[in-house]
């Protein structure tokens, strides 16, 4: 009984798989004959760079993961699968695939019916396919999202990129491959749909479940696949997305390290892993259907679909876009056109006195069950806490440490703003002699003067120039932070919204901590030694930050300090007791 709850399904002995549509369309395949004219007749033809989510659908087009599509939607199939989930034919389609170009790509290349067009791959500009377009139309991008994704709400990635990343204009029109993109990472474990339907044949698998899975996965997850697997007398697909994901995501690269250390842990012969270059919308409904179509296509016969499955969170209101198990119930309405059997996902929770894992529901009352958020998991991997191994392998523990090392092992930026001969340059050099005795890290000094000779010497200082120079500063501080080095920056900055980027810029990469030295600008004239503010209060030097050029004081400063009032010793003590407070320096 307790399985049955847990998978509420019913099994066959056989199953069809067949692609969706009754063919797969791997133009590899197809065009394989004729690459060599076509790839001599591309490099007469006008040709578009492809962005990363454009390259994501291309490859999946081509190699058959989107069967039955040949090309990017026309019109009359886009307005079809928007508004009905489904192409003209009739067939199950629940998410529009697009190639969005600009008003300026339109006029430039010509784009208009019968133009054949190079498409070329950001990344080394190889032709990759050759488009023959069939009509080139202007959507209604609040329409869209509506009818896909629930609600015209930024709040949705899928909807802050249809209206601030993608373009104005839709093209349609079929694809003719010429060139297979290329991977130079985990070669060996991405399969196009052909060569996963022939190692399933191979390895004689005609029963295959699916886990999607954009997260590293633990022991709860080790748990429920092979339950799902047991049950259903088939075998494994570890079939993670490697393409665009949810922003914020844990990096594809750190991801692939865990689900291979994780196989091991299966039964031999049990389980399989292979990548899915896929660009994730985050369509909770519509995309459950979505992905289960494109793992019909891979050759699978059954494919999990989790509680709240590609959910993006919360709404403009705080309040989730999807129910936690709308597209469960989605894909149930659609299952016979989908072909496929569907999973219901179950959560798991440890069960400590009995030390198992249990579906949430078949737990008895009143037992002890523990569980671990992704929140928690991230605070201990920051802080450098412990990780139980009822919740995560050792194997995967140490994988994710590596990526992700508490805060005494990352880099960070310590960027110093305020007038010119505030005393911020000697407080940033006293710093720097200071983090020098800690021997943890290198710790690098970025004073303006040397970088506005080295970085930005044909800048002057007009506003736009002074924000492309702290852009540039900003872009080496979090380079140094990334490699888990310290950055010292000492610039005027006098703009909000500079600093302000140069914050998000540098805090992707590790700590970031912004120090406002407030020193009065007549105790800065007291102190300049060069005499520049004379100069231009006469008029000679223009533009000049505090005479005739705005200094705005920053809101959000980490640590206020003035040197009329503090030494520089005291301002770097404060400094050091704020890395120690946050776990950037000292032992805990």
């Amino acid at each position: 009984m307790a399985n049955r709850r847990f998978l509420s399904i019913q099994l066959f002995s056989t199953m069809a798989n067949i692609p969706h549509g009754g063919s797969l369309k791997d133009l590899y395949l197809r065009d394989a004959n004729k690459q060599d004219k076509l790839k001599a007749e591309a490099a007469s033809l006008p040709s578009l760079v492809l962005t990363d989510r454009q390259l994501c659908d291309l490859e999946l087009i081509l190699n058959g993961g989107f069967s039955p599509l040949e090309g990017f939607l026309n019109e009359k199939e886009y307005e079809s699968v928007v508004k009905d989930m489904r192409l003209s034919s009739g067939l199950l389609w629940s998410m529009p695939i697009t190639l969005d170009v600009s008003q300026e790509e339109v006029a430039a290349l010509g784009i208009a019916p019968q133009q054949r067009i190079a498409l070329l791959d950001s990344r080394d500009d190889q032709v990759l396919a050759i488009l023959t377009v069939e009509d080139v139309y202007k959507p209604n991008k609040s329409e869209e999202a509506v009818h896909v994704f629930g609600a015209d709400d930024s709040a949705h990635p899928a909807v802050h990129y249809l209206h601030t990343i993608a373009k104005e204009f839709y093209v349609g029109g079929s694809l003719e491959a010429v060139e297979p993109l290329s991977h130079y990472d985990y070669v060996s474990s991405r399969y196009t749909p052909s060569e996963l339907r022939a190692h399933f044949k191979k390895l004689q698998w005609t029963r295959v479940v699916a886990f999607q899975t954009r997260n590293p996965m633990h022991r709860a997850h080790r748990e429920l696949t092979v339950r799902a697997a047991r049950q259903l007398k088939a075998h494994l697909l570890i079939h993670p997305v490697v393409g665009l994901t949810k922003p914020g995501d844990i990096d594809h690269y750190t991801r692939v390290r865990v689900y291979r250390a994780l196989m091991p842990k299966y039964p031999n012969g049990m389980a399989e892993l292979s990548l899915l270059p896929l660009a994730m919308r985050m369509g909770g409904p519509r995309e459950a259907v979505w992905h289960a179509l494109i793992r019909k296509n891979y050759g699978i016969t059954h494919f999990i679909v989790g509680r709240d499955h590609a959910g993006p969170g919360p709404n403009s209101q705080g309040k989730d876009f999807y129910g936690p198990y709308d597209a469960q119930h989605l894909v149930e309405k659609y299952k016979s056109d989908i072909g496929i059997d569907i999973v219901p996902f179950q959560m798991v929770t440890y069960c400590p006195d009995t030390d198992e894992y249990l579906p949430a529901d078949e737990v008895p009352q009143g037992v002890k069950t523990l569980n671990i958020s992704g929140t928690e998991l991230r605070r201990r991997l920051k802080t450098g806490l412990s990780i139980p191994e009822w919740f995560s392998y050792p194997e995967v523990v140490s994988v994710l440490r590596q990526s992700h090392p508490p805060r005494s092992k990352q880099g960070f930026t310590v960027f110093f703003t305020g007038l010119h001969a505030s005393g911020k340059n000697a407080i940033a050099r006293a710093l720097q002699v200071s983090l020098n005795q800690e021997s943890t890290r290198s710790v690098s000094l970025l004073l303006s003067e040397n970088v506005r000779q080295e970085l930005s010497s044909e800048l002057g200082f007009s506003k736009r120039d002074r924000d492309t120079n702290i852009a540039r500063l900003a872009f080496l501080a979090g380079e140094l932070t990334r490699a888990g080095a310290v950055a010292i920056v000492a610039p005027i900055a006098p703009y909000d919204d500079a600093r302000k980027k140069a914050r998000r810029e540098i805090e992707k990469c590790g700590g970031f901590y912004l120090i406002h030295v407030a020193t009065p600008l007549a105790e800065c004239e007291r102190l300049d030694r060069d005499g520049v503010y004379e100069r231009a209060r006469k008029g000679e030097i223009k533009e000049f930050t505090g005479i005739d050029d705005p200094y705005e004081e920053p809101k959000d400063a980490d640590l206020v300090v003035n040197i009329t009032q503090q030494s520089t010793a005291q301002v770097v003590h404060e400094i050091i007791l704020l890395l120690e407070k946050d776990g950037y320096i000292g032992s805990r």
